[in-house]
């Protein structure tokens, strides 16, 4: 499962590369052996170790002052951290899961529906958490287009839950022979028959046809400005991001650009709160040209800062702000601060952990209600599907992913693509290092930027007003398959 996301991209094997630990599982609780959570754990740490094998990243820290070791340290912490949570889920998982088997008669069919139930809850529940990026439907972004559109149905769940059920029922198919020594032919016949039927579900889906309105064009500026983090807040990464911003937003200018978007914390500081930054070339090039910008710098509210996006429009007058709302552990907030701040040395730059934006907080730009999102914000459906509902009429989304490398870049843009096809809209990413692009509504990607250079770039995208399914319903195919499965346990346990 590790070898499917970037930089690998070998997603075919999701659909198999569950049904072992199914196997496992399963094997062991309805025979005279005991599951140990060991056996999910390894599948864990090995899935979600590889996958986000970027990290590695982090180091060096030197830049921070810190020494090499704890430069080392730190990285590892973090990795390990990281895999560990994303492996907590397999492991509740496959403790539940045993906890039914051995109170409740089962048959393939219902083992399936209550595997598949327990995974989407659990994964569901993992994705409000602090902590997501891993989900088994991450797995299919960005080329396997067509069970993406699942997501247009219910959400990430659609898709994961179509992963799951093909496993179980492979691993249903191998238990039975191996105990009854034959097959039994729609053991055989279902999972391929319903990965069939899935890929055509969502294939008509795809191939459902974009209809845009020209009065609903909208020409978009990127700039990606290439600033390393460990140059950011001194005076030479200071004067780079102001001239390498002002100098990209001027060159879209000279385009023909509606608006222009920068990355997160492209001007890291609080370049509209302190006195005198109204004065910094940007802000006067924006009076100067009269076309509207967001800007990714910091905020502040309630005393507190936040890593925001700022919608300034051509006379220079704010129209709107998003605050980011999933703040990165370590990096942006210390978890429990008044019990750990004492012992944990932020990730960040910046001295004081960030206040997390509201939930339901809307993001207006010169041109409609736009879906904001920061970061690792791409990562959580939700957020996306809220503003969606709340009329939000295109995607934007500004990252900073330096230090990581290119794998991370990819795998960012996969998270991008699933938002997209969700919520059947148009999305412009602006990142720092790459990869900066543009995804049509069918996960297409119209362009992307190079690795770690300066670029910019204009294209035109659509504001749309369409919902999806899951747009109006949100997760709706969670309770009905938790449902479905207690009426399958119920229906057992009554014939035995």
């Amino acid at each position: 499962m590790g070898l499917t996301p970037a930089p690998t991209n070998l997603w075919g094997l999701a659909w198999v590369a569950l049904a072992p630990l199914w196997v496992l599982v399963v094997g062991r609780t309805s025979g005279t052996g005991k599951v140990n959570l060991w056996i999910p754990l390894v599948w864990g740490v090995a899935y979600h170790g590889l996958a986000l094998s970027w990290i590695r990243g982090l180091h060096p820290l030197t830049w921070m002052g810190l020494s090499w070791g704890t430069s080392v340290a730190i990285t590892s912490f973090c990795w390990v951290f990281i895999t560990l949570w994303g492996a907590a889920l397999g492991v509740a998982w496959a403790g539940l899961f045993c906890f039914v088997l051995k109170r409740v008669p089962s048959s393939p069919r219902t083992r399936v529906l209550v595997g598949t139930a327990l995974w989407c809850a659990l994964s569901t529940l993992w994705s409000y958490g602090p902590l997501d990026w891993t989900s088994l439907s991450f797995t299919q972004s960005p080329h396997n287009l067509a069970i993406l559109h699942l997501g247009q149905i219910s959400g990430s769940t659609a898709v994961t839950g179509a992963i799951v059920a093909v496993n179980g029922l492979i691993a249903e198919a191998w238990l039975h022979r191996r105990r009854q020594g034959h097959d039994q032919r729609w053991l055989l016949a279902s999972p391929v028959a319903l990965f069939v039927t899935l890929h055509l579900i969502g294939f008509g889906l795809y191939n459902q046809p974009i209809t845009e309105s020209p009065a609903l064009a909208l020409k978009v500026g990127i700039v990606q400005g290439n600033i390393p983090t460990r140059i950011k807040l001194f005076e030479e990464g200071t004067q780079l991001s102001l001239d390498r911003y002002t100098q990209g937003y001027q060159t879209l200018a000279d385009q023909g650009v509606d608006i222009v978007l920068t990355p997160e914390g492209a001007l890291p500081w609080l370049w509209l709160a302190r006195p005198g930054q109204r004065q910094n070339v940007l802000y006067q090039a924006i009076l100067n040209r009269g076309i509207p910008a967001i800007v990714g710098t910091v905020g502040v509210r309630a005393g507190r800062i936040t890593q925001t996006l700022f919608s300034v429009a051509g006379t220079g007058a704010i129209t709107g702000r998003y605050d980011k709302i999933k703040l990165v552990p370590l990096g942006e907030y210390i978890p429990f601060e008044a019990f750990l701040g004492r012992f944990i040395d932020r990730l960040s730059p910046v001295g004081s952990s960030m206040l997390p934006g509201d939930i339901n907080q809307h993001f207006d730009t010169p041109f409609g209600r736009a879906i904001a999102a920061i970061c690792y914000e791409s990562a959580f459906p939700w957020i996306f599907r809220n503003q969606a509902a709340a009329g939000g009429q295109f995607i934007v989304t500004a990252s900073n992913n330096d230090p990581y490398d290119a794998t991370m870049m990819s795998q960012h843009h996969a998270q991008d693509v699933m938002r997209a096809i969700e919520s059947d809209r148009w999305a412009v990413r602006a990142t720092n290092t790459g990869f900066s692009g543009i995804v049509d509504p069918h996960g297409k990607t119209q362009w992307l930027s190079g690795f770690r250079t300066y670029e910019t770039h204009a294209h035109t995208v659509y504001r749309r007003q369409t919902q999806t399914l899951y747009g109006r319903w949100g997760d709706w195919l969670l309770p009905l398959l938790l449902v479905i499965a207690l009426l399958s346990i119920g229906i057992e346990s009554r014939r035995a």
